[in-house]
């Protein structure tokens, strides 16, 4: 199984681990949902379940390219909807599924459940492949 963690910053600060290992091409983005996690109404903060969908997304993109799912991919458009609560002392685990595109942009759909399987938000979002250098450079990607 290969896992990611600590990678970026905002991983290292939320404590999400990003799963690249499946063999169906799809990534997995999973949390252990804590109180620091939660909205004030004491559920899973709609900011977080969409880093989680964009993460789970993103490597999706990526692991078309790359067995890794390192290579740089990032996110044009995202839609997230919202359908249930998570629940604090919960896992979720966000998954990616490629739905179409081409050799630059791809259309990916996510979707985010709890351990027990309940749907608990979707997306779909547009993903641009980004050359690593451009990235180095800023500006423009």
């Amino acid at each position: 199984m290969t896992l990611i963690r600590g990678e970026t910053g905002a991983q290292r600060t939320l404590g999400y681990v990003l799963d690249v290992s499946r063999d169906d091409g799809r990534a997995r983005c999973m949390l252990d949902v804590g109180e620091a996690h939660s909205n004030r109404h004491g559920v899973l903060h709609g900011g977080i379940a969409g880093v989680l969908l964009d993460n789970a997304m993103g490597a999706t993109a990526s692991l078309t390219v790359d067995k890794t799912g390192r290579s740089p991919f990032l996110t044009v458009s995202l839609s997230t909807n919202f359908v249930a609560a998570g629940i604090v002392g919960q896992r979720l685990t966000a998954t990616g599924r490629v739905v179409g595109g081409g050799r630059s942009l791809l259309f990916i759909d996510g979707e985010l459940r709890s351990e027990d399987g309940a749907l608990i938000a979707t997306a779909h979002g547009v993903f641009k492949r980004v050359p690593r250098e451009k990235l180095a450079e800023g500006g423009d990607a």
